[in-house]
């Protein structure tokens, strides 16, 4: 790179005149200007020369290569000596130290007039100016380190707080975060934003809650952040966020156990469905009356305990690990799910296979889905005390939960919000669960185009208040209620239900 052939000529003729040099040079330390290679590109023309940047092992960080004695590079390198000059009749040469915050570098002049005053003065300046370049690109560079390295753990402690592991999930953010989970209980929070600004939302999410609050990247997708907050404070502090950005959500669970952060995280993607249809771009996940909790809690709880009973042999972190992935599983892809763990989907999907083949039963089912979704959200509030041989031993089955009056009437109270559209959406809704949810195989049994299938399923989403095309417990308490009402036959597992 020379003077004569990197677009400077019309400054050729001022550079080195006056102070017009250094206000040239001033420029390059603005916000917009501040690139080592467009100053020794700038340098080569202000001295009409050859500019050369180089470590001391020899490497070319900018300019073009200089031939350079090694043993006077390296007194400059080593701090013998601050600069060395030298002449010949067809070039003079001039070598000044560049302190750099991991290694020092040589500036490099070669022209072929003599070095006046003023050329002398331009060299001594930039190099300056290229020390404090480097410097300030060595801080930016080890800041970005030390915000990749925090964020990665706060996905670490997230993660651990998925697989229902709390104990860790406080020993790692005692470190940096005294106090941040010393409650036992949370709220999950989900803003959505165009991927491209994420990292500035996820900044001033973190501003907001001024780091009280767990603020992560979500791993499986890429324009949500998840805010996991056990202080009140916090949804406040991300409703005044949303207000000041036109174009982000907010979705918010309810107040869970810590233990419960995967179920908070599927309440809070569920409302965050709900806030794109809201003045306010906010919602929290209503706590409507959920159908377990219309059952007898002794009964479920000894039918939950039979259900999961294939896994009891399991040593306890196998059982735990095992539950924990397949609830995840359940609630969204295999391949989300293998983000949010940090694993790989072949490990959620090795897992999940594991559990049906436990429980003799196929998650191609929908059905199946449903029940083992229901058994592992009973068996995530119960303690191991409670999964005595007593309970387990309970004779009811799921058809003996589902067959009672206050879970019939949620049943029927529910699905036939849809008996008012002439289109029969309820038929098209029960076709396509039997189907697995697949809207080619119901649009064949039904005898119309796969479109319409959908068109029909996600018409029923606002009337339902449900979220259907996205697997998770929306979609699991719709298929409950078709199971409550018969509309479904139920499942089998194990040869107990």
């Amino acid at each position: 790179m020379t003077g004569r052939e990197d677009g400077n000529r019309q400054r050729e003729t001022q550079a080195g005149q006056g102070p017009a040099w250094a206000e040239e040079l001033l420029e390059h330390l603005r916000p917009a200007g501040r690139d080592v290679r467009r100053v020794v590109g700038w340098l080569s023309g202000a001295v009409r020369g050859s500019v050369a940047l180089q470590d001391a092992a020899g490497n070319l960080m900018a300019g073009t290569r200089i031939p350079l004695d090694e043993d006077l590079v390296t007194d400059i390198t080593a701090g013998r000596i601050a600069s060395a000059a030298w002449e010949s009749r067809e070039r003079h040469l001039r070598l000044v130290r560049v302190e750099h915050p991991s290694h020092t570098c040589v500036l490099a002049v070669s022209r072929e007039a003599p070095f006046d005053r003023r050329a002398a003065d331009v060299v001594t300046h930039t190099a300056q100016v290229i020390e404090l370049l480097l410097t300030a690109r060595e801080s930016t560079a080890a800041g970005h380190r030390l915000r990749r390295a925090t964020s990665d753990l706060r996905l670490a402690i997230l993660q651990l707080l998925m697989v229902e592991d709390t104990i860790a999930a406080r020993r790692v953010a005692a470190g940096l975060w005294p106090g941040l989970l010393d409650a036992d209980t949370a709220c999950v929070y989900v803003v959505e934003s165009d991927p491209a600004v994420r990292d500035r939302i996820a900044e001033e999410c973190l501003d907001s809650t001024r780091e009280d609050a767990l603020v992560v990247r979500c791993p499986a997708m890429d324009g949500h952040v998840i805010v996991v907050s056990p202080r009140e404070a916090a949804g406040e502090a991300l409703r005044s966020l949303v207000g000041r950005h036109p174009d982000i959500f907010l979705g918010g669970s309810a107040r869970q156990s810590l233990a419960r952060t995967a179920t908070a995280y599927g309440q809070a993607v569920s409302a965050l469905a709900v806030a794109h249809f809201r003045p306010d771009k906010t919602a929290v996940y209503a706590e409507r009356t959920h159908p377990e909790r219309l059952m007898d809690p002794q009964a479920l709880r000894g039918w939950t305990a039979r259900v999961l009973r294939p896994l009891d042999t399991l040593p306890h972190h196998t059982r735990a690990e095992l539950l924990a992935t397949t609830r995840l599983g359940l609630e969204f892809t295999a391949v989300n799910a293998a983000k949010v763990l940090g694993v790989s989907r072949n490990t959620v999907r090795a897992r999940m296979e594991r559990v049906e083949a436990l429980l003799g039963t196929d998650f191609a089912d929908l059905t199946v889905r449903t029940v083992v979704h229901l058994a592992l959200n009973t068996q995530i509030g119960l303690t191991d005390a409670q999964f005595s041989d007593t309970t387990a031993d309970s004779t009811l089955r799921l058809s003996d939960l589902l067959s009672g009056p206050a879970v019939r009437n949620w049943a029927q109270n529910l699905l036939g919000r849809l008996d008012a559209d002439a289109r029969n959406p309820r038929r098209t809704l029960r076709t396509w669960i039997a189907a697995g949810g697949n809207a080619e195989r119901a649009a064949q049994a039904l005898g119309m185009h796969a479109q319409t299938v959908r068109e029909h399923v996600r018409s029923a989403e606002p009337v339902l208040e449900r979220q259907l095309l996205a697997a998770g417990t929306d979609l699991y308490e719709v298929v409950l209620a078709h199971l409550a009402v018969g509309d479904l036959d139920l499942p089998v597992l194990h040869r107990h239900d």
